[in-house]
């Protein structure tokens, strides 16, 4: 396979992405699409004609994003939908309650860096919001999927927002929660974010041939409330701002992050890929050591972990 390129770059909008693309008629769900990167996300999206939901936690804060997408976009298609991805419940009831076909997934929210916490289930919070809630989220849209590529007769997409924290660490599939070894906010950040290169692989595999195809997408280093749980100090010291607290260099508006999201979601020019790990608008490069945190290591798209790790995800949300 060779190796998908564009001529868009890391410092390329997600606007500039979809300029001259006409999405009327496309039906978007967007994951945390109300602020950082999903809103500009979303935006760019809606700019382009595309029906978005915003799937979030926080039904107001949905809301006002959606006014200000009516009133730059004036007749836009812009609703609001309660996902709160680390309830199972939550998770069920959105995909119960979904009606109609759907032509993209983009399961952007997250955590990052959090200190130890537990559902209710007992299961890790990193693990269970950024890859079981989407896991659930997607597995139960498959139906909807599956009906949006039939509509269209194009393949309908998923898009997963993984990260360079894939880097810090891979699966481990004897103890996804931390139940025996000490809990590390970053190694539980990686695996997560492993977790959701490996959902798209495994996706790709399984329903490739019904017309739904999933990949990865690594949004680059954006200063968003994804940081939160990290004081100043802590940020500073892993180089990500400078002392008065401005983005360190290299790092991107949430426009610029938000253009591998909506090149994967909706180019022709990534049609028919599946199974891949994007940034910086094109497939990345296989890691090597002397480029700490550029390119995807190759556990993240290992296809007989993804295989073990999708039993392992539907045997957790199946749990009564």
């Amino acid at each position: 396979m060779s190796r998908i390129t564009t001529p868009f770059d890391a410092t390329t909008t997600a606007a500039e992405v979809l300029r001259g693309t006409d999405l009327a008629g496309v039906r978007v769900i967007v994951t945390g699409g109300a602020a950082g990167i999903g809103a500009a996300t979303s935006a760019a999206l809606v700019g382009a004609g595309a029906s978005v939901v915003l799937a979030v936690r926080r039904p107001e804060q949905g809301e006002r994003t959606a006014e200000r997408l009516r009133a730059d976009v004036p007749g836009a298609s812009v609703e609001v939908r309660l996902l709160d991805l680390a309830d199972r419940r939550s998770v069920r009831a959105f995909t119960a309650e979904w009606a109609g076909p759907v032509d993209v997934v983009i399961g952007n929210a997250g955590v990052m860096a959090t200190p130890e916490r537990r559902t209710a289930e007992g299961w890790e919070l990193q693990f269970a919001t950024n890859h079981l809630g989407h896991h659930g989220l997607v597995t139960g849209l498959r139906g909807a999927l599956l009906a949006g590529a039939d509509r269209t007769g194009r393949a309908a997409r998923v898009v997963v927002l993984s990260s360079a924290g894939h880097h810090t660490a891979g699966v481990d599939l004897d103890d996804l929660m931390f139940e025996r070894r000490p809990y590390d906010p970053w190694v539980s950040y990686g695996q997560s974010k492993t977790a959701n290169a490996l959902f798209t692989v495994e996706a790709t595999r399984r329903w490739a041939a019904d017309g739904i195809l999933a990949n990865a997408v690594h949004p680059g280093g954006i200063l968003t409330d994804l940081s939160r749980h990290l004081s100043h100090e802590q940020a500073l010291a892993i180089g990500i701002v400078h002392e008065d607290g401005s983005p360190a260099e290299g790092f991107k508006t949430p426009e610029q992050g938000a253009a591998t999201s909506v090149l994967v979601a909706a180019s022709p020019l990534v049609e028919g890929v599946g199974g891949r790990y994007f940034e910086d608008c094109a497939e990345a490069v296989p890691a090597t050591d002397d480029r700490p945190l550029v390119g995807v290591q190759p556990w993240a798209l290992d296809p007989e972990v993804a295989a073990r790790l999708w039993v392992a995800s539907d045997a957790l949300l199946a749990t009564p």
